[in-house]
């Protein structure tokens, strides 16, 4: 048995690994898009590290575009296969991957408008359109939690809760006589509206995130307070505007629905607009409203007050692009949260080039970015960024809540895999290389062993005893 790893090595985004069995079989968990501009990946969403019409199955543990997007392009490129999720993922997928083909196909059109690109003419393709989308959602399968599932053959896949983002799953496949286990991206406990991360039980091997492998974040006690602080600095007391880049599906839900019980406990500023200015956040939160086996206690309790957990007084979610084009011309204090949350594509990018060379105005940063990013470079501290063909200065505050984040810390992400001292080949995955190096370290203090850091393109053997690099 093998696996390759084709994404989200040394990097954060772009997950994609390789599982083959002893006879031959091959099964991809997730087909991410890499969302950044190192130059070392420019290629990386065109190139695959595998015949996509050899796959036989993919597994997927969440929706977000850097573990879905590129779902699509595969279908194009020849996967002919079913793609098996849980049933909110599916859900949540049908709309964030038709609108992330929207994105492209948009971005590319301003970008051969604007000149933006003069040197690649790749760069302003879109990978794929809506009507791929449409075909690649035929191939959806979907289940529930805590269920094993017959893929083939002696190949048996479980979704365990992850905590994540809405239906997200850590993926548990049996096969071989042995358990191999990926944890997806590991959510956070005692954070609203999902439930809490389940541990995975002892897995014989185990592909690892690593995203804040080397923090504790903020306790959630201090989030509340902090963004009453910024608003009532910036819009109240400056009469400017707060601009959050926030991923369109669970970010935005999670801020929204903060919002929504400061609101209902009366301690929002008063005759302070706040916009969700993004179609798909829209389109998502009715998918998080039609997906309430998801949620903890805590939010099916806060129903019994307030029946709409995402709407209040002085909200508005902006579809047409005509609004959103307004809001950067209005006058007066407002808060804005768009996507994407690394800045790196979407309505975010307009809302920021128009805000951040003023003063008055916060960059209010609630998850981690990629450092190539423009949400990355503000969060390191550029004094200036480039934004849709234009040099633009860093005027405008610039605050971070990395304790917003829907990743879990090293404590957090421990509790996780608290049951995996034993397994005989850890991979360290979806991380800073440097975050990696500094979470290995964690880990093996703990008593873990077996801890690798796998290069993009990696392929290794998963034997009896433990596991031996593929020479290339």
């Amino acid at each position: 048995m093998r696996i390759k790893f084709c994404g989200a090595n040394r990097e954060v985004t772009g997950s994609s690994h390789l599982l083959i069995t002893n006879d031959g079989r091959r099964i991809l968990l997730d087909c991410g898009m890499y969302q950044g501009n190192n130059p070392i990946y420019e290629d990386f969403n065109w190139t695959w590290f595998f015949d996509p019409a050899s796959i036989d199955a993919v597994i997927l543990s969440h929706a977000h575009i850097d573990h879905s997007g590129r779902l699509p392009y595969l279908v194009k490129s020849g996967y002919k296969g079913l793609i098996y999720c849980t049933h909110a993922t599916r859900s949540l997928c049908a709309i964030m991957l038709m609108d992330s083909a929207r994105i492209q196909q948009y971005d590319a059109i301003y970008q051969s408008q604007h000149s933006i690109d003069e040197t690649s003419n790749r760069s302003i393709l879109p990978l794929y359109n809506e009507s791929d989308v449409r075909r690649c959602m035929d191939k959806f399968r979907t289940y529930d939690y805590d269920q094993w599932i017959k893929l083939d053959v002696g190949i048996e896949v479980c979704f365990t809760d992850a905590g994540h983002l809405l239906g997200s799953a850590a993926i548990q496949i049996r096969t071989g006589g042995r358990l191999i286990g990926f944890t997806g991206d590991i959510g956070r406990p005692n954070r609203p509206i999902l439930r809490d991360p389940v541990p995975l039980p002892p897995m014989d091997f185990l592909i690892c995130e690593a995203t804040y492998g080397d923090k504790e974040h903020e306790g959630s006690a201090m989030e509340e307070e902090r963004f009453l602080k910024i608003i009532e600095e910036t819009c109240v007391k400056n009469r400017g505007k707060v601009i959050i880049p926030a991923f369109s599906v669970g970010r935005t839900q999670e801020i929204v629905h903060l919002f929504d019980r400061m609101a209902t406990a009366h301690i929002l500023p008063r005759n302070i607009p706040f916009y969700v200015d993004s179609p798909m956040a829209v389109n998502a939160t009715q998918v998080y409203a039609s997906h309430s086996e998801c949620y903890d206690e805590a939010l099916k309790d806060y129903l019994l007050l307030d029946d709409d957990p995402f709407g209040f007084n002085n909200l508005f979610y902006i579809r047409d692009v005509e609004d959103s084009k307004a809001l950067n011309k209005m006058d007066g204090p407002a808060v804005i949260i768009s996507s994407s949350g690394m800045a790196d594509a979407g309505r975010i990018q307009h809302h920021i080039a128009n805000h951040i060379e003023n003063p008055q105005n916060t960059i209010l940063l609630v998850g981690y970015a990629t450092p190539y990013t423009p949400a990355g470079q503000l969060a390191n501290g550029a004094t200036s960024i480039r934004l849709l063909g234009e040099n633009l200065q860093v005027k405008a505050k610039v605050e971070k809540m990395d304790g917003f984040s829907g990743h879990g810390d090293q404590w957090e992400m421990l509790n996780f895999i608290k049951y995996q001292q034993n397994q005989k080949g850890l991979f360290l995955v979806h991380g800073e290389y440097y975050v990696q190096k500094k979470w290995k370290i964690f880990l093996s203090e703990r008593g873990f062993q077996n801890i690798l850091i796998p290069i993009l393109g990696d392929e290794y053997h998963l034997l009896e005893e433990g596991v031996e690099i593929v020479e290339k």
